[in-house]
């Protein structure tokens, strides 16, 4: 049984640079999602990595950056071409 938790990751980054920076880092930990808004299935301790590594790519006073953790007892539902999150036996972090 996994350990890993569901979470929507969004982002609101105004620069460029960094968005690019933020999009590098998210990618790493998701496991599907949209420009912005990203599927990451995370322990806490990859939720706080994470979260620091952000915390490295945003400047505080212009950029937002939301973790919503979606209701394990909820089945995701999508639309259109979407897939439903999957949660894989492992994925690289790096």
């Amino acid at each position: 049984m996994s350990k890993r938790a569901l979470y929507l990751v969004a982002y609101d980054i105004r620069n460029p640079r960094r968005l690019a920076k933020a999009l590098k880092v998210v990618k790493a930990y998701a496991t599907g999602g949209q420009k912005s808004v990203h599927e990451c299935f995370l322990s806490p301790r990859e939720k706080a990595e994470l979260r620091q590594e952000l915390g490295n790519v945003i400047r505080r006073s212009e950029d937002s950056v939301v973790f919503v953790r979606l209701d394990p007892r909820s089945r995701p539902r999508t639309l259109g071409i979407a897939l439903p999150p999957r949660d894989e036996t492992f994925f690289y972090i790096g």
